[in-house]
C-alpha cells in the first residue's frame, strides 16, 4: 500500500514566517512559526531582511517537518507570499543589495505623483488593472534602481535579480536553480500585462525597469522548481506558488464568479472572484489575477485596507491600553456600542475605495465620558467599516449583491468583529473552521499539481463551516452608523497637513 502523502505550506507574511504540514484530508498535522521584524527608518518607510526572511522561512519548515507525528513522504510544497514587496539581490553572492521594501512602505508617493502628472495612469489601470500607488512594487524598484549607488548600472549589466517574496525564496530553496514568480504575484507589480499574461514592454521602458533582472512567469499550479535536497532531502517538488490572498481566495473554495472572501489580517484583502471575465471596477477598486491552474488565466476584483489587525497591535504596543491582542475584544464587549467615537486608521494612508496617500489616522468623536472601552470597540468596528467601503463598491461594478462573505485571518476568531461586520454590511459572515486559509489555498494548489486533489471542486466538501453571523442590525442603524463612519473618513482626508499636501 503506498505511504500516505503531505503536503507542506510556507507562508511567508508580513510579521511572520510559518510552515504546516497538511495530510490528504486538508488537516493540519504540525506547524511551526517564527516572528520577523519589520524597520522603519523614517516616517512611512517600512524594511525587512530578506536574509532573515529566507533564514526564518527554512527554520519553520524543518520545524514542522520535525514535529509531523510520523514520517511520511512530503509530495509537494505550496509557496504563498505577502505581495508587492520587493528584493533587488546579486546574481553571483545572493546577497541583497538593500532590505526588502515592504508592501506598506509609503516612500515613494512622489515617484506616484510624477508617473500620474506624466498621464500614465489610464495606460497602467487598462494594462495592469491597478491604480498607481506605491502600494504596488513597480515604484520600488524605480526607487532602488535610483537610489541606491551603482545598482541601475549592475542591473542594466546583468548581475542584479528582482522579485518578490515568493521569487527570492524559490531562488533560494531550489539551490540557486529558478528564478520564477507565478501570474497572481506578477499581477502585483504594475508592470505585468493581465491581458497577454506577460510583462509589458511599454511600461517597463517607462519605468526604466530592466526586463533582463525579471523573473519567468508561470501558472499558479505546477512544478516551479525542485526543493534543494540540502533543505528536505527528495528533491521535492515546488509545485503551487501564489500570493496570499489569492491563495486565501481559493482556500475559501471561492470557485465561481461572484464569491467573495475577506482575510483579516495585518490588512483586509477582499477579493471577489470573476472567472475568466475582466472586470474593471468604476469605483476605485482594483481588477487583478486570482490564479492560473494551467488552464488560462481568472480574474478577481479586490480592494485592500491597508491597516486592520495591525490597529489592535498598535493599541496593544504602541498606546498600551491592552496587553494581549484577545484583549481589544473583552474591552469592546464591556460596552453597548463607540458612544459616538470612530476610529480612522490611516497610519499610512488609505487604500481601496479612497486610495489616498497622505491621509493620517485619526480618532472623532471623543468627549469627557469616552474610555479605553469606547476607543476600543472602535477599534474594531473600523476594521468591519473599512472591508464595507470595499463590499459596496464590488457590489456596483459586478452589479452584483454580495449575499455572504467568507472570512478568514487572525482577526476573523473575533466573535464581536464578525457579527459587527454582518451587522454592518447587512450579508451573513461565514467563517470556516479552518482560518489558515492562506496555507491551506496554496497546499490546495500544489495538491492539484502532484495529483493528490483531483479537480477544484474537492476544495468545497474539505471546508468545514465553524459559524454564520446573520445581521440583526436594523437598516436605520446601519444607515446613520455608516453615515458617521464617511464623516470621520473625510475628517481623515481633508485633516492633512500643508506640508504633507505639498
Amino acid at each position: 500500500m503506498e505511504t500516505p502523502a503531505y503536503i507542506l505550506a510556507l507562508d511567508q507574511g508580513t510579521t511572520s514566517c510559518r510552515a504546516l504540514l497538511f495530510d490528504q484530508a486538508g488537516q493540519v498535522v504540525s506547524k511551526a512559526q517564527q516572528a520577523i521584524a519589520l524597520t522603519f527608518p523614517q516616517p512611512g518607510w517600512v524594511e525587512q531582511d530578506p536574509e532573515e526572511i529566507l533564514k526564518c522561512q527554512i527554520d519553520v519548515l524543518r520545524d514542522a517537518v520535525a514535529k509531523a507525528p510520523q514520517p511520511k513522504k512530503i509530495a509537494a510544497v505550496g509557496i504563498t507570499n505577502q505581495r508587492e514587496t520587493i528584493v533587488l539581490w546579486d546574481r553571483l553572492t545572493g546577497r541583497p543589495v538593500y532590505p526588502a521594501i515592504v508592501w506598506q512602505c509609503r516612500r515613494t508617493a512622489s515617484i506616484c505623483e510624477k508617473i500620474i502628472q506624466c498621464g500614465l495612469e489610464k495606460l497602467i489601470a487598462d494594462k495592469t488593472g491597478l491604480v498607481v500607488d506605491a502600494y504596488f512594487s513597480a515604484t520600488k524598484l524605480m526607487w532602488l534602481l535610483a537610489e541606491i549607488p551603482g545598482v541601475r548600472e549592475r542591473a542594466e549589466r546583468g548581475e542584479l535579480m528582482a522579485g518578490t517574496i515568493d521569487t527570492w525564496l524559490i531562488w533560494h530553496l531550489s539551490g540557486r536553480q529558478r528564478h520564477v514568480t507565478d501570474v497572481s504575484n506578477a499581477s502585483r507589480t504594475m508592470f505585468f500585462n493581465i491581458r497577454t499574461g506577460t510583462w509589458d514592454d511599454e511600461l517597463l521602458r517607462a519605468f526604466g525597469i530592466p526586463v533582463a533582472i525579471l523573473p519567468e512567469i508561470l501558472p499558479s499550479s505546477g512544478v516551479a522548481a525542485y526543493l534543494d535536497p540540502e533543505i528536505l532531502p527528495g528533491y521535492v517538488p515546488i509545485c503551487g506558488i501564489a500570493g496570499d490572498q489569492q491563495a486565501a481566495l481559493f482556500g475559501q473554495a471561492c470557485l465561481e464568479p461572484g464569491m467573495t472572501k475577506n482575510t483579516y489580517g495585518t490588512g483586509c484583502f477582499i477579493l471577489m472572484h470573476t472567472g475568466s471575465q475582466i472586470i474593471r471596477s468604476h469605483h476605485h477598486l482594483i481588477t487583478t489575477v486570482a490564479w492560473d491552474l494551467g488552464k488560462g488565466i481568472e480574474y478577481a476584483l479586490e480592494g485592500s485596507v491597508f491597516q486592520a489587525g495591525s490597529v489592535i497591535l498598535w493599541l496593544r504596543d504602541n498606546l498600551r491600553l491592552i496587553t494581549r491582542s484577545s484583549e481589544c475584544d473583552r474591552l469592546a464587549e464591556a460596552v453597548d456600542d463607540t458612544d459616538g467615537v470612530h476610529f480612522v486608521p490611516a497610519f499610512s494612508g488609505l487604500g481601496a475605495p479612497y486610495w489616498n496617500m497622505q491621509a493620517r489616522g485619526i480618532i472623532t468623536g471623543l468627549t469627557g465620558r469616552s474610555s479605553r472601552e469606547h476607543i476600543a470597540r472602535a477599534v474594531l468596528e473600523s476594521i468591519a467599516h473599512q472591508s464595507l467601503d470595499v463590499l459596496e463598491c464590488m457590489q456596483m461594478d459586478t452589479a452584483r449583491p454580495i449575499t455572504a462573505l467568507r472570512v478568514d485571518g487572525g482577526a476573523s476568531v473575533s466573535d464581536l468583529l464578525m457579527q459587527f461586520q454582518a451587522d454592518i454590511s447587512g450579508v451573513s459572515v461565514d467563517r470556516p473552521v479552518m482560518v489558515e486559509t492562506t496555507a491551506f489555498g496554496v497546499a490546495c494548489l500544489a495538491g492539484l499539481a502532484s495529483g493528490i486533489l483531483d479537480q477544484p471542486a474537492a476544495i468545497e466538501g474539505i471546508r468545514v463551516k465553524d459559524r454564520l453571523f446573520e445581521p440583526t442590525m436594523t437598516g436605520d442603524e446601519r444607515s446613520q452608523r455608516r453615515q458617521a463612519w464617511k464623516q470621520a473618513v473625510s475628517t481623515a482626508i481633508e485633516n492633512v497637513s500643508p506640508e504633507r499636501r505639498s
